[in-house]
């Protein structure tokens, strides 16, 4: 995800046909892949539900194969083309403001800002998804299965005081990762909406494709 398109290494203007580079296939699709798992979420599964779980699985392996890509891969999509600098991210805005324009090699320094933002906002709702959804061996049990495997642990300890105070702090735990779970998914939402307003800000600024340079197909 990103606010700026990939170019060469050099902080120097690209002739006109480099301009229209794109960006290579496994961002592409990890970036239109993370997109859709998290509208998926949002708008189509029911929270708590077995697709719900395998989606946020999903979203966890594409994530971990951005980042390694980021290791790996070409390098404008490396993570050391487009470091969190927030002093970097102050000069860009200092040249938005006095109309230069530069060209970067992969994300402007606001736009690695919002990547890195994103992407720790994602760690958390993925590490409290799984956290709240249990080992890999329960997490996909339906409603009504984890209902009678919850029930049966409860007969089995009935009348032990130690087992209901247990219990009680299992809930109490289970509240607060889901709080953080909740309060992490609207704040991605206003990230994702202050990146589409980057998106747009920063083509109308430019002159760039920045949109077509993510679109599937595009050589």
């Amino acid at each position: 995800m990103s606010i700026s398109s990939p170019l060469d290494s050099n902080d120097v203007a690209p002739s006109p046909s480099r301009s229209r580079r794109s960006w290579d296939p496994v961002v592409k699709v990890t970036h239109w892949s993370i997109v859709t798992t998290i509208l998926a979420n949002a708008l189509i599964t029911e929270e708590g539900s077995g697709a719900h779980i395998w989606v946020g699985y999903a979203l966890a392996a594409i994530l971990a194969l951005r980042l390694l890509w980021g290791l790996i891969g070409p390098a404008e999509a490396r993570l050391s083309a487009f470091p969190p600098s927030p002093r970097r991210a102050l000069a860009h805005l200092r040249d938005i403001r006095t109309g230069r324009k530069e060209v970067h090699r992969s994300h402007n320094p606001l736009g690695a800002l919002m990547v890195y933002a994103i992407w720790s906002m994602l760690g958390v709702i993925i590490a409290s998804g799984i956290v709240m959804a249990g080992p890999p061996s329960t997490a996909f049990l339906n409603p009504a299965e984890q209902s009678g495997a919850v029930t049966g642990q409860a007969v089995a300890g009935h009348g032990d005081h130690d087992d209901d105070e247990r219990d009680e702090g299992a809930e109490g735990e289970d509240s607060v990762w889901e709080e953080v779970h909740e309060t992490a998914v609207n704040l991605l939402y206003i990230l994702i909406a202050l990146h589409i307003a980057g998106v747009v800000f920063e083509t109308r600024r430019s002159g760039r494709e920045i949109l077509l340079a993510m679109l599937p197909g595009r050589a």
